[in-house]
């Protein structure tokens, strides 16, 4: 048996790395499990296998590692599917780092091909498709340079240049199948197994606390992770949304934080109105992203119905409920990585009631801190001389800052006096720092005001629009009387977006746009979208109404389709006449069928399922004086059947000439034995 190629066996261990990756992407994986693995492949990558001198003593430390993971299930600190995940990344390393042999790399691959399945029933995210093509082409390059491993005679070398670009070609070819078995074959959607909640990699950049603490850095706005994706109805078709997302709203301030007085409601529910309807409403599809990390709902200002709410967790999806808090805060009931909702929000500019507020919450609106300097209320007065139309008066104080004040992300730790350290210090803050003082400085003239938090902007991505944590925002509402609540933002307007670098954003905007065409082609793709797709294929569009619908011509799209796929076929036949493939299949197996006649005249036969190949290794073994000669020819072959190194004109015939001398040496040493017995 030769020894096994260097190459083969990184290949292997690549695969095996690809496959564990497409566990690990999902965030779910224990740490000590990442820990092991990764040792045991780098150390299997360099050629050294620690376990083989003791595979059985190795393989049964892995009975007490399946009991623990077993008892952790059985005691709810991990999910079954997590453990089982777990279990075959142990089992994968020990069987990369025992000795190498056939059955040795069966049950290496038979391990990674579990991990792909625990993989696609973890997340199945885009990381994950890296992860599976990857293998896919890794583990088919070491099982092809297997099989030829096999057939090379002992001693030889493996001809890995020559086998690489057919196996190429071959690994391509399988690849397109399977897309193509993929998309036409009647199948279920993936989702039936599929888990669409992954932690995913880092922590949640993005939430909301019961306080918002004004003071200090801003720098979540230089964020750039998308926490929520959101489908509009009726879609406003723009790159970039210049639209408020409520989170929750704030009323109390003490100097330092702001806060709410609204007591929570126990009572939880399927769905919640927080205020009349009205026509023209803007419905979101909502679906909130483990990079969110909050359980608060986010929608367009001015949510009016929210609702259909789903927990997305580690073990599925599952209902959940909703509980509305002061602040007109609502939040899941349930803890889940990500959720989805309905919400249908008023149109702008809907005038609408200020919506549940009792008497305290309403004079809350106009407190002020009992410590407020009293700077603070006479620059108000000053700037807005004497308008006392709320509405006026909160634009007016909002251009007035604006223009007066600069934003910046830069500022120091908590000071004894924020707003103060803002209004007369720094004169720089942002927008905490901006909405801190707008709603306050019109508290001071008598204006109601609170506090406003979620997020501003949206950027379109294929037929969404995500926000990213960078959007994060504060702003101001202000109650005017027979409209409701209206939003002014003293921020200047360019920097109420993300701040973050442009490049990061584009990146990060491609990769979601690619991943949400994997969901939606992969994922999400179900036997009705292979309907669909035959439907759309078949359809015909006429472009004349008047057009006469009897007419039994096939609809131009099928035209065209029949033209895409003869132009293909042309093409694949057009190519394959100019390498002309089949006439160097025919040439080799010419010549290995010679070879095998002429062994025969000296009675060297292939035995039951033998090829060319395993005569030759016999030969080798038995020290067969033939051996020497037909090696080389035994490698001739293969490099001219699988290697596109066809045989040179009169180079068979000289080949067959050199076995046909040894041939006939051999009978006459065997004739000249029988003689000298007798003799």
């Amino acid at each position: 048996m030769n020894r096994p190629h260097r190459l083969r066996l990184i290949l292997r261990d690549l695969a095996t790395g690809a496959a564990f990756a497409s566990m690990a992407v999902s965030g779910q994986l224990p740490v000590w499990t990442l820990g092991l693995v990764g040792v045991a492949l780098l150390v299997a990558l360099t050629g050294r296998r620690p376990f083989a001198r003791m595979p059985r003593v190795t393989a049964l430390l892995l009975v007490p590692v399946a009991g623990v993971l077993y008892l952790l299930v059985a005691g709810g600190q991990m999910d079954l599917v997590v453990a089982a995940c777990a279990f075959a990344g142990l089992v994968a390393s020990q069987r990369l780092l025992s000795e190498t042999s056939p059955a040795t790399d069966g049950q290496v691959l038979l391990a990674a091909l579990l991990m792909i399945a625990g993989g696609a029933a973890l997340s199945g995210e885009l990381l994950f498709a890296v992860c599976l093509m990857a293998f896919a082409v890794l583990s088919s390059l070491a099982m092809g340079l297997a099989v030829v491993e096999a057939a090379v005679p002992v001693g030889e070398p493996l001809p890995v240049r020559e086998v690489t670009r057919p196996l190429s070609r071959g690994i391509f070819v399988a690849v397109a199948g399977a897309v193509a078995f993929f998309v036409l074959f009647p199948r279920l959607n993936w989702n039936v197994g599929v888990r669409r909640a992954a932690p995913g990699l880092g922590v949640a950049t993005s939430g909301f606390s019961d306080t918002v603490r004004l003071g200090g850095s801003g720098t979540l706005k230089s964020n750039p992770r998308v926490v929520l994706k959101a489908q509009l109805t009726p879609d406003p078709a723009t790159e970039q949304l210049g639209s408020y997302w409520l989170g929750r709203t704030y009323d109390t301030f003490d100097g330092q934080e702001w806060s709410t007085i609204g007591a929570p409601n126990k009572r939880r529910r399927t769905r919640v109105t927080l205020r009349p309807g009205a026509e023209k409403q803007v419905y979101q599809r909502i679906e909130l992203l483990p990079a969110y990390g909050s359980r608060t709902l986010i929608a367009l200002e001015t949510p009016s119905k929210l609702g259909n709410a789903l927990a997305h967790t580690p073990t599925g999806n599952r209902r959940t409920t909703l509980q509305e808090l002061g602040g007109d805060e609502l939040r899941f009931v349930e803890e889940g990585l990500g959720y989805a909702y309905e919400v249908y929000s008023l149109p702008p500019g809907t005038d609408t009631a200020p919506g549940k507020l009792d008497q305290t919450e309403q004079d809350q609106l106009l407190a002020v801190p009992d410590n407020l300097d009293p700077r603070v209320t006479a620059l108000a007065r000053q700037v807005l001389g004497g308008e006392k139309d709320p509405l006026a008066a909160a634009n007016k104080l909002a251009s007035w800052l604006q223009s007066e004040y600069q934003y910046t992300l830069e500022l120091g730790g908590d000071v004894a006096d924020p707003l103060v350290e803002f209004l007369f210090v720094r004169k720089a803050g942002h927008c905490e720092h901006f909405a801190t003082a707008l709603t306050l400085m019109l508290r001071t003239q008598g204006i109601q005001a609170r506090l406003a938090t979620g997020f501003f902007g949206g950027e379109r991505v294929g037929e969404e629009y995500l926000v990213r944590a960078g959007d994060a925002h504060a702003w101001t509402h202000v109650l005017v009387p027979e409209r409701g609540f209206v939003t002014v933002d003293a921020t200047p307007a360019a920097f109420r977006a993300s701040q973050s670098l442009e490049l990061l954003e584009n990146l990060i905007s491609v990769y979601e746009a690619i991943e949400s065409a994997w969901r939606r082609s992969v994922v999400d793709y179900s036997f009705r979208d292979q309907m669909n797709l035959v439907r759309d294929m078949s359809r015909r569009q006429p472009s004349d109404p008047g057009e006469e619908r009897s007419s039994r011509l096939p609809p131009a799209r099928a035209w065209g389709m029949a033209a895409l796929v003869g132009a293909g076929v042309y093409g694949v036949w057009t190519y394959l006449s100019r390498r002309k493939p089949r006439t160097k299949t025919l040439e080799a197996t010419r010549f290995v069928d010679a070879v095998e006649r002429q062994l025969a005249t000296v009675g060297v036969r292939p035995r039951d399922g033998e090829t060319l190949e395993d005569v030759s290794a016999r030969l080798t073994r038995e020290a067969h004086p033939l051996a020497p000669t037909v090696s080389p020819l035994t490698r001739r072959y293969l490099e001219a059947r699988f290697g596109q190194r066809s045989l040179e004109v009169g180079e068979a015939a000289r080949l067959l000439k050199e076995l046909k001398r040894a041939t006939e040496t051999f009978q006459q040493q065997q004739q000249r034995t029988p003689k000298a017995r007798a003799s």
